[in-house]
């Protein structure tokens, strides 16, 4: 296996495509070797810049991230595509759809498309896709765009996931738009109303806008938005947020919101416009190191829980004693928590030893 390994790094190093295929299928199974394979290519990441494309089912989230791998192949960039599926409920695996709405780039030798099942991961993502964009940002992509699966208002993983989070809007998302406060609301770097050839698309954007106007205190002047902030003193909130939007500094940045139709690519210049000046501010501002430090850290500790976890639930000494202690437990002889205290302090030579 180690030769297995050596020889696809060589392989994935000398840019073939096949290599990196194969190591993308190597690390979504978490085959072993996986984690040699990722410690191997880690210190190559870093250079792509990362852009998640999320909202709910049917607002074109496939769409709009093919016209902008196309907007991006045209200005000579490398595009890695990670597109979340939904699980198959016969195989597991994902089922394909995103990669046949991307039939136009699909054979672009530039763009790299990969479809992987959410296979019950909450979030909008699966379960790896920091770990494949880590992959596609080591083969040299310059940029990776991650579309999720499109849940709802759980998709929150993605700024965790993702330097920039684009949130795709339909006209027909007005009237839950108040609902989406505390989940897709909150994670938007950028907002685009897609589909705004249809009726109510002024509409959503306005109400957008004026969300956001409300919530940064744009049309407060120094004040800040507070609950019960007296609406009388707030002359147009949505204007605020348009102005805050276009006068985006290195000290504050307010979302834009972009109308766009993907069917005629409408709005897609914008779009890529407002993503390099939101990287700017990034930059600038400290705050992409501080989000890709963030990332690093939940990483880690993403390792360390699935470790303790196999280590500790793989070992059968440790499943007969916790089976042991079951009784007391029903019986009230002893509490859970201190089980649980008692299997971490008998532990500790499993729990540090070497990486299995």
């Amino acid at each position: 296996m180690s030769d297995n390994i050596d020889g696809l790094i060589e392989a994935f190093r000398a840019g073939k495509r096949a290599a990196l295929a194969r190591a993308m299928s190597i690390v979504e199974d978490a085959r072993p070797g996986y984690d040699r394979l990722l410690s191997e290519l880690h210190s190559a990441t870093g250079r792509a810049r990362r852009i998640g494309i999320t909202g709910p089912p049917g607002a074109g989230k496939s769409t709009l991230t093919t016209l902008l791998a196309g907007l991006y192949r045209a200005a000579g960039l490398r595009v890695g595509i990670v597109a979340v599926d939904p699980t198959s409920p016969f195989t597991g695996g994902a089922l394909l759809g995103d990669r046949v709405r991307m039939e136009a780039i699909a054979l672009d030798p530039g763009v790299f498309i990969r479809s992987m099942a959410t296979r019950g991961s909450l979030g909008g993502l699966a379960g790896t896709t920091r770990e494949l964009s880590d992959v596609l940002d080591a083969f040299g992509m310059d940029r990776v765009l991650i579309e999720t699966v499109g849940v709802g208002q759980s998709e929150l993983d993605i700024a965790r996931t993702a330097d920039q989070s684009v949130v795709v809007l339909v006209p027909e998302s007005g009237d839950s738009i108040q609902t989406m406060k505390a989940g897709l609301m909150e994670i938007a770097d950028l907002f685009v109303v897609n589909k705004s050839d249809r009726p109510g698309a002024d509409r959503v954007k306005h109400d957008l806008e004026v969300m956001l106007g409300l919530r940064g205190g744009n049309a407060l002047g120094e004040d800040p938005a507070h609950h019960g902030v007296d609406l009388r003193r707030i002359a147009n909130p949505a204007k605020a947020a348009r102005q805050a939007a276009a006068a985006a500094s290195a000290e504050r940045w307010t979302p834009p919101v972009i109308q766009a139709v993907g069917t005629t690519a409408i709005g897609l210049p914008e779009l890529v416009t407002a993503l390099d000046r939101h990287f700017a501010y990034l930059e600038q501002s400290g705050m992409l190191v501080r989000r890709r430090r963030a990332r690093v850290r939940q990483r880690i500790v993403d390792v360390v829980e699935d470790r303790v976890r196999r280590r500790l639930w793989l070992d059968a000494p440790t499943n007969g004693w916790l089976d042991g202690q079951l009784v007391d437990v029903e019986e009230g002889r002893r509490s859970p928590f201190a089980v649980a205290d008692a299997l971490l302090a008998k532990s500790g030579a499993l729990l540090t030893g070497a990486s299995r």
